[in-house]
């Protein structure tokens, strides 16, 4: 099985080198293709305004210059375009990716461009405590449990366009009760922050920052899985059309 790697983190993050760990469990032909530098947050953009540059660092590692979703481009489009891969693995992101940070999310937006090409795509996240910040983020629960997630899902048969959302949560490995699969979240919006100072010459700057965080988690989501040491597992879909609603618009429009 021929396997792609990448992240949000950038080439040299410690989950990718966990992702590896992971992906050498399944397979023997593992290509990594990130973004050189830390692109968290970056969502589904595309570099349009500049040009992109790729560093090989070995016969099947790269870095690219740019966000995740060019990334993935430039692995499926010209690094690997006469071998394309099985599957491509995205993470194991630095922090969590449930309910709605999908939409914000490099790591989700780099296994959704794989999806769009008709590849399937996982995204891993990590989930950590706020005493695990930075550099000292645990990952032994995804190192631990991430080949078992995995080894179900390459025996099934994918609808088109879909992508599997995996979270681990903030536990040692040996606390982890299980996988649960569950459908995305919604959190109670408002715990963005915006932090506002000046720079040294005088000039205002502004930085975001996330406060703390009010959920009512409901039944059967990815936030209730991980509140009950549970890895969650969701099946994402591409299609965002509100098909409830096209009887409505229909008829506003005759």
């Amino acid at each position: 099985m021929r396997v792609l790697l990448t992240n949000d983190d950038g080439y040299h993050a410690r989950g990718l080198a966990v992702l590896e760990e992971i992906a050498a469990q399944f397979a023997d032909d593992i290509w990594v293709v990130a973004p050189a530098d830390e692109q968290s947050g970056a969502g589904h953009s595309l570099t349009l305004t500049r040009p992109l540059r790729i560093r090989q660092f070995g016969e099947k590692r790269f870095a690219v210059s740019g966000t995740p979703t060019d990334a993935v481009m430039m692995a499926l489009a010209k690094i690997m375009k006469d071998n394309p891969p099985d599957l491509i693995l995205s993470g194991v992101n630095r922090g969590a990716n449930l309910a709605e940070d999908v939409t914000y999310s490099g790591t989700v937006s780099a296994a959704m461009e794989g999806a769009l090409a008709g590849v399937r795509s996982i995204a891993l996240s990590q989930v950590y405590s706020r005493e695990g910040m930075g550099d000292t983020v645990p990952f032994a629960a995804a190192r631990e449990w991430g080949a078992k997630v995995i080894a179900p899902l390459l025996d099934m048969n994918w609808a088109p366009r879909t992508l599997i959302n995996v979270n681990f949560p903030a536990l040692p490995p040996e606390e982890i009760r299980g996988i649960r699969v569950v459908t995305q979240g919604l959190r109670d919006y408002g715990r963005l922050q915006i932090v506002t100072n000046r720079d040294p010459r005088g000039f205002e700057y502004h930085w975001f920052a996330l406060g703390p965080t009010v959920e009512t988690p409901a039944h059967s989501t990815d936030l209730e899985a991980i509140q009950d040491s549970k890895i969650a597992v969701t099946p994402l879909h591409l299609d965002l059309t509100h098909r409830d609603s096209l009887d409505m618009l229909t008829e506003a429009y005759r």
